[in-house]
């Protein structure tokens, strides 16, 4: 086994420690550890995340809409909550951010570019130049498939917008140092719950559907090769007997 099956896995979770394990463990540690305000705390333990956006627009070579799109939410909505120190705005301001980034997906299918495309595709071809050709291809000429592809981000995009209703109701109904653990945990069953439904309806069918082109490219280049090889070969020469 070369390992390759579970760096996919390892990249889905990392993103989820960064954004929930260490905003959560931050928060807690500079409240009760060093003492300081429910929206200092929250604003500080903000930091990573957005710190995580902003590098993973530095590094890439093009600009990621999602990325993009979530680090501009955030901003905005923790100077707006920062500026009228209400600790609950500041933890509906992550609702906003699920409910704009679910929005934008929701619509970005309907204007046919998914944006869920973008983490989509590396999960599905495990980085395979094979497996990228092949679901460009597919892209291209497949119903089914683009199908798939749609359906994935229009069920990320719905988790995300009811994910955004149950924060939004905790945030102004339940204390604020239970909704900050609370809101976490929404959070990761939101994100689990479309990674289940997603995954099982949508990625597992488009890997299978990627592998088989793959593989199906594959015959015909080498029925290809075999089919230059003997038009370039020598036709045997017939015997010649003697009288």
């Amino acid at each position: 086994m070369d390992g390759t099956g579970s760096r996919p896995l390892a990249q889905s979770l990392l993103p989820l420690v960064l954004d929930v394990g260490i905003p959560l463990a931050s928060y807690y540690l500079l409240r009760d550890g060093f003492g300081l305000s429910e929206v200092a705390a929250l604003g500080w333990s903000s930091v990573v995340p957005a710190l995580r956006t902003v590098w993973a627009l530095v590094r890439r070579t093009g600009v990621n809409g999602l990325a993009l799109l979530i680090l501009v939410v955030n901003v905005v909505g923790l100077a707006m909550s920062t500026m009228t120190g209400d600790p609950r705005l500041m933890l509906a301001k992550d609702s906003g951010v699920s409910s704009v980034v679910g929005i934008a997906v929701i619509v970005s299918v309907f204007m046919g570019k998914p944006l869920m495309t973008a983490g989509l595709k590396p999960f599905v071809t495990k980085g395979i130049a094979a497996r990228s050709a092949a679901w460009d291809r597919l892209a291209a000429g497949s119903a089914p498939f683009r199908r798939a592809e749609r359906r994935f981000s229009l069920i990320w995009g719905t988790v995300l917008l009811v994910e955004c209703v149950a924060r939004v109701i905790g945030a102004y109904t339940v204390p604020v140092h239970t909704m900050v653990w609370l809101g976490s945990v929404l959070m990761v069953v939101a994100i689990l719950l479309a990674m289940v439904v997603a995954g099982g309806s949508c990625a597992e069918p488009m890997e299978k559907m990627v592998r088989a082109e793959a593989e199906a490219e594959a015959e015909r280049a080498a029925g290809d090769r075999v089919g230059a090889a003997g038009a370039g070969g020598t036709a045997p020469v017939p015997a010649v007997t003697g009288s």
